[in-house]
Parts: C-alpha cells; sequence; structure tokens
C-alpha cells in the first residue's frame, strides 16, 4: 500500500537551499564536492548555481544519488530548461515552463511537444556520451551502470510516445486519492481543509493559499502560471511500482509521488522579497505560485545574467489597477495609444507565425545552444549506491557538503561516514512538512536524526524546532 507521501519524490519537502550559503572560504579547497542523497528535485542544484557568483570562485562537482531513474530524468529535463539559451527562450516563459512541469499533471500540449523534443536529445545524450559532452558539457552519466542507461532511454522514449492514453494521469490521481481516503473519500474537500488549517498553517505555509492548495490536492495540478488548456498528461510524473494484488505482484505504471504536501514547498513558502511577503488583515496578499514563479524567475536571471536579480517597481498604473481589482471590477477606458500598441504585438505575432511556418524562425539557427556554466560539474550516481559508496577509494574523505534528504537519512552511518571530508558540512531535512505525522512523530524524528549524526561523528550546528525548522545542519571533524 502507498501512502500519501507516496513511493517516488517528484519535490522535496523543504524550500530550495544555496549549499554555498554557511560554508566559509577559509575552510573549502579548490573543489567543492556535494554528496546529494535523495533530494528528489534539482532545487538546491539549482539555487547553488545560480548563487555560485556570490561566494568564493571554486569548481562545483554535484554527485547526485536517487532511489529511481526517472528523478534523474527529471534532474536533466529541469536544469536543461534553466539552461536554454535566452536566444530560444525569455525568462517568463522559462519560469512558466519549468513550473509547469515541476508541478503539473496535466500541462499544455506545446509544454508536450517540448518534452518530446527533449527527449529526443536525451536518447541520444545517453546512448552518445560525446554527444552529451558537447551538447550539455555539466552532466556526466558515466557512472552510471550500463542498464542504467539503456533504463533511462526506455524512460524517455516514454515521454515521447505519441498516446497519452498510456497515461491517464487524472484517473491515477483519483485512484490515489481513493485509496488514501477511503470511506472519507466522499468528504475529501473537508479533508483538504483540516489538513491545511490544522497541519500546513501550523508549520508556517500559511503563504499556501487554501483554495490553491485545494485544487492541487483534487487535480494535481499546482501551477496555472499562464491561460491555456491544460489536458496533456505531464509523463515526466510517471513511475514504475510493483503492486500486490490478489494475483500476485505485478508491476504498474502510475503516478505514485506526493497527495498531501505539494510542489509549493519547493520554491513557493520562501521569499527573500518583502514585498512579497506582506499581509493585509493578517492574510498574505500573494499566494505560493506568485512566490514560486519569483522565485524560480529570480533564480533563472541570476544564472543568466550573473547578476541578483531586482523586482521592478510596480508603475502607478499598475498599482491604480490593483486597488480597482481590489475594489471590484470597473470599466476601463481603452486610449488610441492603446489599441495601436495592441495592434503592434498582434502584427509582431502574425509575423513570428509566418517565421516559424516558412522555416525561417530565429529558433534554427541556435538550437541547443545554452547557457554555459563554467567549473561546474553533475555526477548522476547509480541507483543505491549511497550504500555503496564508501567502498570506492576515489570517495573517501571527498565530500564537502553531505545532504540527505528525510526519506533517505537513514544512510547516514557509519559508511557513509567514510567518504566526509574533514569540517565536512551534513545537512538533513527534517519531517516539519510531511503532514501526515504528528507534532509527537516530528519531534521524535528531530531526535532520531540528531542521534545518528552525533553517533558517526558530527557535532549539531543548529539546534531545530520541529515544526519551524525545514533542515538540521551538522558539522563533521575528523579526529586524527
Amino acid at each position: 500500500m502507498v501512502d500519501a507521501f507516496g513511493a517516488i519524490t517528484w519535490w522535496g519537502f523543504s524550500p530550495a537551499l544555496d549549499f554555498q550559503d554557511k560554508v566559509r572560504d577559509s575552510e573549502s579547497s579548490s573543489d567543492l564536492n556535494i554528496l546529494m542523497i535523495g533530494a528528489g528535485d534539482c532545487r538546491h542544484m539549482l539555487k547553488t548555481l545560480a548563487l555560485s557568483h556570490r561566494h568564493t570562485k571554486r569548481k562545483i562537482n554535484f554527485y547526485v544519488v536517487e532511489s529511481n531513474l526517472e528523478l534523474l530524468g527529471r534532474h536533466l529535463l529541469l536544469t536543461s530548461i534553466a539552461l536554454e539559451s535566452p536566444k530560444l527562450m525569455g525568462l517568463q516563459e522559462k519560469t512558466e515552463l519549468f513550473l509547469e512541469v515541476f508541478g503539473n499533471s496535466l500541462v499544455r500540449r506545446q509544454t508536450r511537444d517540448y518534452i518530446v523534443s527533449k527527449a529526443n536529445d536525451f536518447i541520444r545524450m545517453v546512448t552518445d556520451l560525446d554527444y552529451l559532452a558537447r551538447e550539455l558539457p555539466a552532466f556526466d552519466l558515466s557512472l552510471l551502470k550500463f542498464k542504467e542507461r539503456d533504463q533511462l532511454e526506455a524512460i524517455f522514449k516514454f515521454w515521447r510516445g505519441s498516446d497519452d492514453r498510456v497515461f491517464d494521469i487524472s484517473k491515477c490521481w483519483d485512484n490515489r486519492l481513493r485509496h488514501y481516503l477511503a470511506n472519507r473519500y466522499d468528504s475529501r474537500v473537508g479533508v483538504y481543509d483540516w489538513d491545511y488549517n490544522m497541519k500546513l498553517l501550523d508549520r508556517g505555509a500559511g503563504i499556501i493559499h487554501k483554495k490553491e492548495y485545494s485544487y492541487w490536492r483534487e487535480t494535481g495540478s499546482a501551477f496555472s502560471v499562464r491561460e491555456g488548456t491544460y489536458d496533456v498528461p505531464n509523463k515526466t510524473l510517471a513511475s514504475g511500482l510493483i503492486v500486490k494484488t490478489s494475483g500476485g505482484n505485478v508491476p504498474q505504471r502510475g503516478y505514485w509521488g506526493d497527495i498531501v504536501s505539494s510542489p509549493y514547498l519547493a520554491f513557493g513558502i520562501e521569499c527573500n522579497e518583502a514585498s512579497l511577503m506582506k499581509k493585509t488583515n493578517d492574510t498574505y496578499t500573494k499566494t505560493a505560485q506568485d512566490i514560486s514563479e519569483y522565485n524560480i524567475l529570480a533564480i533563472l536571471h541570476e544564472l543568466t545574467t550573473g547578476e541578483k536579480y531586482v523586482l521592478p517597481k510596480p508603475s502607478k498604473e499598475t498599482e491604480s489597477k490593483e486597488k480597482a481589482n481590489s475594489e471590484g471590477a470597473k470599466l476601463e477606458e481603452i486610449t488610441e495609444e492603446d489599441e495601436e500598441e495592441e495592434e503592434e504585438e498582434k502584427s509582431n505575432k502574425n509575423e513570428e507565425k509566418e517565421l516559424e511556418e516558412n522555416g525561417e524562425s530565429d529558433q534554427t539557427s541556435v538550437e541547443h545552444e545554452n547557457i554555459p556554466i563554467e567549473d561546474v560539474k553533475i555526477h548522476f550516481l547509480p541507483i543505491g549506491s549511497a550504500r555503496e559508496i564508501n567502498k570506492k577509494g576515489k570517495y573517501k574523505g571527498l565530500f564537502n557538503i553531505i545532504y540527505l534528504s528525510n526519506s533517505m537519512v537513514h544512510y547516514l552511518t557509519e559508511d557513509l561516514r567514510a567518504v566526509f571530508a574533514d569540517q565536512a558540512m551534513v545537512i538533513t531535512e527534517t519531517a516539519r512538512f510531511m503532514l501526515e505525522l504528528k507534532t509527537e512523530q516530528c519531534q521524535e524524528f528531530l531526535s532520531k536524526v540528531t542521534g545518528m549524526a552525533t553517533a558517526v561523528g558530527c557535532q549539531i550546528t543548529s539546534h531545530g524546532d520541529a515544526l519551524k525548522d525545514s533542515f538540521l545542519r551538522f558539522r563533521f571533524e575528523r579526529k586524527t
């Protein structure tokens, strides 16, 4: 039986981190080696890369361990979106595409076409590492087993398949709800409301609006950032599972991820832009979707330009419109100048359409061009390698930062200790947003993880609150 959190972590249960934020420049070697065990998505990796220019320049090596190959496929896809050339895709469009693929069960047809195009590229990359080195030089798949690369190829072939009926994610989502809620299914709206008010709010995620949370719980779609028809299954959220039936164990493809905590946790509950976290009458004026959109846009902007993103100040016209919207709908005068601007915009769009139809689009000349990221290498490690990594001599004492998700923190053992560098930082995800756990269970999880860390020679650097902190940080000091 699959619980509410699922058998695969499509998104993490904590906000994105800049891994270099707490690293002392004097402590790190020229290379910064980061081991990520079970992150589930690329949020920490992207934020660390985007903000790397704020820190001492050094080479960064990411070593990624996941529990499923589908997650590695998503790492590749989402990072590729982030690295798309500005000549091919503007920041706003890129932000919307990223969020759509990241947290929606259903996507637009143009998004499906993009995924198909990328799947074709990835198939060639996993079967031709020289091609990968030319097109996405930051990635290294050479450490994967041949069988795993074959399986990745099969996953990408499934993504590009033309028959969307093979993965009816709406039906899969509803089946998960029915099995999870059982006799509470008919009163599920009340269940969503209870989980929101009694769990999410208590754990500091009030920026998530009740309506958006309930809509995601019901449909599996978190981000409707652009007007359009969302009617195509997001095949990147499909995975296999061995399901127990009366006839025995049967492999079944479906949606086996989280159905209670939401994708909003990764990018939508924390923000360094104070104006977006304002409250009116003790209620946030923005939603988790707004915060997610801002955070992704800021990350992508900084990744592209190497400069911190500054939110543009709203014009007086925008402020007056927002005020009018808050007071109710009003007629708006359309000036002759506005009409001319609209006509010009339509004309430009028509010209772009004609160019595309005639095969003269500018995109063809910059196909596969990506934002260069220097001194960065992302290594995919074999599935299950967290338990065996200590046996490889080249990893002994290598990692300066070790990150473990709450679902894979059980790998924090004496064996793993062998790969810690002296003064390594160990970061573990707490159970704060595992909504099915009670407060005392979250606190028990905190105590257990602290005990595991101290048992391998780590000292805690931040004493966490079970319902307020998303991470625990430890410092490892190798004794001579």
